[in-house]
């Protein structure tokens, strides 16, 4: 079951029909539909999903329940965990201070980040007795800020259980631990040995949590306070930073148990406070905060007068940045049509998948449109060439990726103009 409530986002007015920006109300009734049967058949435990176009809201609807263990209804101010919908504000971030002239993103982090100048790339070789063994070569140029912007450093993620030792090796170190600082992060980065040479392969990793410790070290601020105070109070991002206050707990969004073995997904509670402010992903939102923060990049880098960067580096930072022959590394196609290379028709830009391309990729969209998503559940892209966002939260690991791609089907299947 979906309700629509007339939740009033500041900026954002209701258009008055769909129809009125180019949209059809019966068409958007399969979005309805799908998530509502989602909820049905016990795939997600709830949902919003948002469509604007023209500067305007078309459809805002919530499915399921905020609180599966308590029974309570989704609510459209619920609070949710973004996880890498982070990474677009902290690559804000980096760009403000790039604008201050404060930084430059071709400069080297070790200029920023000393600790991280001994780092060099890991090489797995196999011996003749079959075991694998770690071999290390120096850098052959240094990691830039691009290059965390754009993942193209050699920084990856760990992941439990791995058959690639290098991976593993990030587990083992606890990197990103929560109760570790930013800069014991990085001291315990700087430990570790990259993928692959800067420059030369796109691997999805801690790039941006790096590039969180960078903004701390330039502006003189945790990276939580430059958050709040620079971005989210200038934007009126009420319910955005790291967690959301123990007085705001009856708007937390829960998850419910999932996968084969019914386990509850590892996501911590909204109003978690946690030492390591992860960049890439550690901050709470609303669907409502996220809808303002698109209208600040729909608008060019500006919302209600207040302008955090200008439009030419918006449109920088939505452009591909993936040189030509830039590999995918050994485990990214995990990201199906997500992932940034040729063949999918999408690039990576300073924050954000970019489509490059039509045709290629199977999912609906435009030249141009950006977009980024949470392991969490959450989504959203920005389509220029239509003036159109839309964005879709729950709390789900999951189910988060067929729905993502039910999403940008129904969505694009509903305008008419």
């Amino acid at each position: 079951m979906s309700t629509t409530e007339r939740l009033q986002i500041p900026g954002l007015p209701w258009a008055a029909t769909p129809e009125s920006q180019g949209l059809c109300s019966q068409r958007l009734e399969r979005l309805s539909e799908r998530l509502s049967r989602g909820v049905a058949d016990r795939e997600i435990p709830g949902a919003l999903a948002l469509v604007a176009r023209r500067g305007q809201l078309a459809y805002l609807q919530s499915f399921g329940l905020l609180n599966p263990a308590q029974n309570l209804p989704m609510r459209c101010d619920a609070i949710f965990r973004i996880a890498s919908m982070s990474k677009p504000i902290t690559s804000l971030a980096i760009m403000m201070l790039a604008e201050e002239g404060q930084l430059c993103i071709l400069d080297p982090v070790v200029k920023y980040l000393p600790e991280l100048s001994n780092m060099q790339v890991g090489r797995v070789q196999t011996g003749a007795d079959g075991a694998s063994r770690i071999v290390l070569e120096p850098l052959v140029r240094a990691i830039t800020l691009q290059d965390l912007l754009r993942h193209t450093a050699g920084v990856t993620y760990g992941v439990p259980g791995s058959s690639n030792p290098l991976k593993q090796a990030y587990i083992d170190a606890r990197l990103g631990h929560k109760n570790d600082s930013n800069a014991v992060f990085i001291t315990k980065l700087s430990g570790l040995a990259l993928l692959d040479q800067p420059g030369t392969s796109w691997e999805y990793g801690m790039s941006t949590d790096v590039l969180g410790r960078v903004v701390e070290v330039v502006s003189g601020l945790g990276l939580d306070e430059f958050v709040r105070s620079r971005i989210c109070e200038p934007l009126g991002l009420r319910d955005t930073g790291f967690e959301a206050p123990e007085t705001e707990a009856g708007r937390a969004a829960w998850a419910q148990p999932e996968g084969p073995q019914l386990q509850m997904p590892p996501i911590p509670p909204v109003t978690q406070a946690l030492a390591f402010k992860s960049g890439g992903g550690g901050m709470v939102s609303t669907i409502a905060d996220y809808a303002r923060l698109c209208l600040f990049w729909r608008n060019g880098g500006q919302l209600d007068g207040t302008r955090l960067v200008s439009r030419k580096t918006v449109e920088l930072m939505t452009a591909n940045h993936l040189p030509p022959g830039t590999r995918m590394g050994p485990d990214m196609a995990q990201f199906g049509s997500q992932l940034p290379s040729p063949e999918m028709g999408t690039g990576f830009g300073l924050g954000f998948a970019v489509r490059t391309a039509t045709g290629l990729n199977p999912l609906p969209g435009s030249v141009g449109d950006y977009s980024w998503s949470g392991i969490y559940g959450t989504f959203f892209w920005v389509d220029p060439q239509e003036d159109l966002f839309a964005i879709l939260m729950m709390q789900s690991m999951s189910q988060r990726i067929p729905y993502r791609m039910a999403m940008r089907q129904a969505v694009y299947q509903a305008l008419m103009d």
